[in-house]
């Protein structure tokens, strides 16, 4: 389908977007446009104004500071697999980024894009949950941060005012030594069916603690908070509560449904990719 009519501006920097949207209220941002696009063309989605940041200098790149990563929100998931300095302290990045769509999306869509989407199939909310990032806005109050785990507030919703736009990406250091992401992806859309992102950091002493974030199974990706107290403990054992884990995690959820996957199938996909992704920490060296 073609997209009905609307106007297209194309910001010059972030405060020119900002003053575009206090103007028009029926704007909205565009980036890659990867997400938003096919929401036009099947009319979910109605601007009058798209205004067009993908290019802005500003949003771009990925900066490895002591204690944190920031990433531009206008970041392309190719460039986040591809960055050598990224994998090295954040390497579940690159990870993720692999196994998103095909080659021509990983070129042209973008990390802030997909995020502020909030489809709950997306691959990044899994991997901002895990991680425990932060994200960066900016309106005309001024710029905040809003932990991620207060970030997807619903179906395709974030905290984010009307007014405002995502800069960047925070991810503090180190992140966990121990991360994998396993993905069920449609064989059509290439987004998840259901993924599960883990990260895990295991002590001197062997103790382990980490983060899940599912994505795929529910309206919104989530924290797997009840997965993450079994997951607590002597390292060594974890093989044995990789079950338990997994039934945790999913013994409350309301599962999407559709023609491909029903709720039940849906939720067995979510218990299977997670049992894989703690596996896959468990082979690999802290």
């Amino acid at each position: 389908m073609i997209p009905y009519e609307f106007e297209y501006f194309r910001a010059g920097s972030v405060r020119q977007a900002l003053a575009m949207l206090a103007e028009n209220p029926e704007a909205k941002i565009l980036a890659g446009g990867h997400s938003l696009l096919p929401m036009m063309k099947l009319r979910l989605a109605k601007p009058g104004l798209l205004v067009d940041i993908g290019r802005l200098p500003e949003l771009r790149g990925i900066e490895i500071g002591d204690d944190s990563v920031s990433i531009g929100s206008a970041t392309t998931h190719a460039e986040l697999e591809g960055s050598a300095a990224l994998k090295q302290v954040a390497p579940l990045f690159s990870l993720a980024a692999g196994v998103i769509a095909d080659p021509t999306v990983r070129n042209r869509g973008t990390i802030g894009g997909a995020l502020m989407h909030a489809d709950p199939s997306a691959d990044w909310p899994a991997v901002a949950l895990a991680l425990g990032a932060e994200l960066e806005v900016v309106g005309k109050q001024g710029s905040r941060r809003i932990p991620v785990d207060e970030f997807f507030v619903g179906f395709m919703s974030t905290a984010v005012e009307p007014d405002e736009v995502l800069t960047r990406i925070h991810v503090p250091l180190p992140t966990p030594g121990r991360v994998s992401y396993r993905k069920f992806r449609h064989p059509s859309s290439g987004y998840a069916v259901a993924a599960a992102a883990v990260a895990i950091d295991v002590g001197e002493d062997g103790y382990a603690s980490g983060r899940i974030g599912i994505t795929g199974v529910a309206d919104t990706a989530f924290r797997a908070r009840e997965g993450e107290g079994l997951l607590e403990g002597n390292f060594t054992d974890l093989r044995g509560r990789v079950d338990a884990i997994a039934e945790a995690v999913f013994a409350d959820v309301s599962p999407l449904e559709d023609n491909f996957a029903d709720g039940e199938y849906r939720l067995q996909l979510g218990k299977v990719m997670l049992k894989r992704a703690l596996l896959d920490v468990l082979e690999q060296r802290g």
